[in-house]
């Protein structure tokens, strides 16, 4: 089909603790260093580096695949001249250059770093990372969720400063890290380096029932939501479902072939979510096949109201993304951003365009006359005074460059 790419998931920075037999063939691991998952891949080794360069090679090479999205590069530790990353930008560049067509490279990395995106050189030139800041702001705007991680983004400024800069944190200080975290993007670097989204299955799958923004959002504010992701300044990416408003959840689920270790996991989930103040009993067990069958999609629902009109909303976002020339204009230097936190309103300018969303609780007007491009519900008018938004509605509009030099 036109237009389509196949992006390969690959997890090169750990191993799974089931059926994990390595050490017993080779010194691949590191024993004195370890992540989330169990030992550190030992990247000094050159052979191992040539398993992973190769096994890269591979999904590109033979398998035909157009990108990577590379898994939590954040614990690849490598203290090697070249970092990996660079060698497999190097690899896939020359790949690109061998078969005749683009390849990418898609990093997830929670170090607000720059160095993933930037050229090889002065960094190690992925083609784009995940923002992690712009889907915490947009969930806190959304939801009013301000537990852990999602502390630090109560306010719509936050929103504000992920949408026009990237990062929220780029060196301020994360209070759920208790330090200091990140460094700015450089303003040369394009826009649409980064991914960014309302939900995905990291975000969904690590909540305790696994539960979709469809599960306590109105239909509404899922609308604000599609403006949010597919009006971002940024590369917009749908999680299975989003785009309908799925009702099934996406829930943490396993089939460990060892059943000590399956209880394990189940405890660990319970006791895990226990100590964020969940109640242990709504904890799916991850072993049990039903939390695996709770979590496939329901496809009947697509063609069901309310689900079937939430389409036809992303299916316009996506044709006026294609459409309208801002959005494929990669400046930060475009963009900026106002709010009220009290009013519950936020602005977004990108060139000629204006993105408005009210999530108070009242009316709200955005001042100067503009073309109505797209609206989440027929109540938002225009007319020479302004643009009228009731309550959890979007809107994007075009303004003249009068109206932009008396804003």
């Amino acid at each position: 089909a036109r237009g389509l790419a196949v992006i390969q998931d690959v997890v090169y920075n750990h191993l799974g603790p089931s059926g994990n037999v390595l050490p017993r063939f080779g010194p691949y691991l590191r024993s004195d260093s370890r992540n989330t998952w169990g030992d550190t891949i030992d990247l000094s080794r050159p052979e191992v580096r040539r398993y992973i360069l190769d096994n890269a090679r591979m999904w590109i090479h033979e398998y035909g695949v157009d990108g990577l999205r590379l898994d939590a590069v954040h614990a690849l530790v490598d203290e090697s001249p070249v970092h990996l990353l660079q060698e497999l930008a190097a690899q896939t560049d020359a790949l690109a250059a061998e078969l005749g067509r683009p390849l990418t490279l898609i990093a997830e990395s929670d170090l607000n770093d720059p160095v993933m995106i930037a050229p090889r050189g002065a960094g190690y030139g992925m083609t784009a990372q995940w923002s992690d800041d712009y889907h915490h702001a947009v969930h806190v705007a959304l939801t009013g969720e301000t537990d852990g991680y999602y502390a630090d983004f109560e306010s719509l400024g936050a929103l504000a400063k992920a949408a026009t800069r990237g990062f929220f944190h780029d060196g301020t200080y994360s209070s759920f890290r208790g330090r200091e975290h990140g460094r700015p993007i450089p303003p040369e670097i394009p826009t649409s380096r980064l991914v960014t989204f309302a939900q995905d299955h990291d975000q969904i799958g690590n909540r305790a029932t696994g539960d979709r923004l469809s599960a306590s959002l109105s239909v509404d504010r899922l609308r604000v939501a599609a403006v949010l992701t597919l009006c971002s300044p940024f590369t917009p990416m749908l999680f299975m479902g989003e785009e309908w408003g799925a009702s099934t959840p996406w829930q943490f689920f396993t089939s460990h072939p060892e059943p000590e270790l399956g209880e394990v996991t189940a405890k660990g989930r319970i006791e895990e979510f226990a100590r964020m103040g969940w109640d242990p009993d709504v904890v799916p067990d991850p072993q049990d096949p039903a939390t695996f069958q709770r979590s496939q999609l329901d496809w009947s629902e697509v063609d069901r109201s309310p689900h079937r009109e939430l389409l036809e909303l992303y299916r316009a976002l996506i044709a006026l993304r294609h459409r309208e020339p801002e959005f494929s204009d990669p400046r930060f230097a475009m963009l900026s951003a106002d709010w009220d936190d009290a009013a519950g309103w936020f602005a977004l300018r990108q060139g000629g365009l204006e993105i408005l969303v009210n999530l108070g609780t009242e009316a709200w007007s955005g001042p100067g006359a503009a073309e109505l491009l797209l609206a989440t519900t027929s109540a938002v008018t225009a007319d020479h005074d302004g643009v009228h938004l009731p309550p959890d509605s979007a809107v994007v509009v075009r303004r003249s460059p009068a109206d932009r030099s008396n804003d």
